[in-house]
């Protein structure tokens, strides 16, 4: 079969493997009906070391279930289901208090980009989709159910975890796909003013049909002076960072008022950041944000988008077969996508 891997910076490849066969009992082996590339895939493409063996790419994915270990018992040849990005048997300690991404059973996913994949504590990981056949579902549909894997609900957690709630003036730092799906879910959350720091127009616009009420291009010292004199001096309530880079964690404890919230999911590349008397300590703010527990939302989005109450799916922008993965690479790193859908059929 076909699958990804990234083999340093730059350099993506796709490949012939061996398919994925069950190797646990707890184990599923799940045909990927859509994947997609994530931002986050984008920090790899920049700066992974060379190697002969590859990185695996793909922790997003939905598809349906081909074969299941011994000990599965939710989960049956057939079912469509989405698999979050990090697996769970969720039924631990650290899953039972919601924060699934440390489950001490689980994993990150791999395997995304591509044919198929083996899915890790199946019970746990893999959410049926009710209702839906996968193979005549539309692109929309589908997409907006993918975004459940990953994209939305982390927006979702960052939100939630900035504690946005009516009356609040929220600002999302970055117009990639977290950072618009962050802008809508702060408005299902009921955020009376949303500020969205971005540049590209297609994007910000879609954050305004989203709910975003003012978009500030700027960056930087000058990006949150702006956000500081749209806020009466007072600086956000909540601030989103969908970025990960150091720029982006500096202007979110430059915007944040006293007593406000920096809610971080962008995947930061560096260990050392301010939390000093000047950053963080001088206003009482909380920092706050992590890897989206994903299986803790899940329940509650799906129906969500089923009934069409939202429509996350809409980041997307660029549809590739696998072939054309390396191609939606480039396109994302040359900000000519958004985010880019994976379909293997193709």
């Amino acid at each position: 079969m076909k699958a990804t891997f990234m083999y340093g910076a730059g350099d993506v490849r796709v490949i012939e493997v061996p398919d994925p066969r069950i190797v646990e009992p707890t184990d599923a082996i799940v045909r990927v009906v859509r994947g997609c590339i994530c931002g986050s895939d984008l920090h790899p493409f920049h700066s992974l070391r060379a190697s002969e063996t590859g990185q695996h790419m793909g922790h997003e994915a939905i598809g349906v279930i081909e074969d299941v270990g011994a000990d599965v018992r939710t989960l049956a040849k057939g079912d469509f289901v989405i698999i979050p990005f990090h697996l769970q048997d969720n039924t631990c300690a650290f899953c039972r208090e919601g924060v699934h991404t440390s489950c001490i059973h689980g994993g990150w996913l791999a395997g995304g980009q591509g044919e198929a994949l083996r899915l890790i504590q199946a019970d746990g990981s893999a959410v049926k989709v009710p209702g839906v056949n996968p193979d005549t579902a539309d692109d929309a549909l589908l997409g907006s159910l993918l975004t459940l894997s990953d994209v939305y609900l982390t927006g979702w957690h960052a939100a939630f975890m900035g504690r946005v709630a009516p009356g609040k003036t929220v600002t999302v730092i970055g117009d990639g796909a977290v950072g618009l799906s962050a802008v809508l879910s702060a408005k299902e959350m009921g955020a009376e003013r949303i500020i969205l720091m971005g540049r590209h127009r297609v994007r910000t616009d879609l954050g305004r049909e989203w709910g975003a009420t003012h978009v500030v291009a700027a960056r930087g010292a000058e990006g949150v002076a702006e956000v500081i004199e749209l806020t009466g001096g007072e600086g956000s309530h909540v601030v989103l960072e969908a970025v990960g880079h150091m720029p982006a964690y500096e202007q979110a404890y430059g915007i944040v008022r006293p007593g406000g919230v920096i809610s971080r999911v962008g995947v930061p590349q560096y260990e050392a950041a301010s939390v000093g008397f000047g950053s963080l300590f001088g206003k009482n703010a909380t920092l706050t944000g992590g890897p989206a527990p994903v299986r803790a939302y899940i329940d509650a989005a799906i129906p969500k988008v089923l009934n069409g109450e939202i429509d996350p799916g809409r980041v997307f922008d660029m549809t590739v077969g696998l072939d054309g993965v390396p191609a939606g690479y480039a396109a994302m790193d040359a900000r000519e996508a958004l985010k880019v859908m994976v379909d293997p059929t193709r």
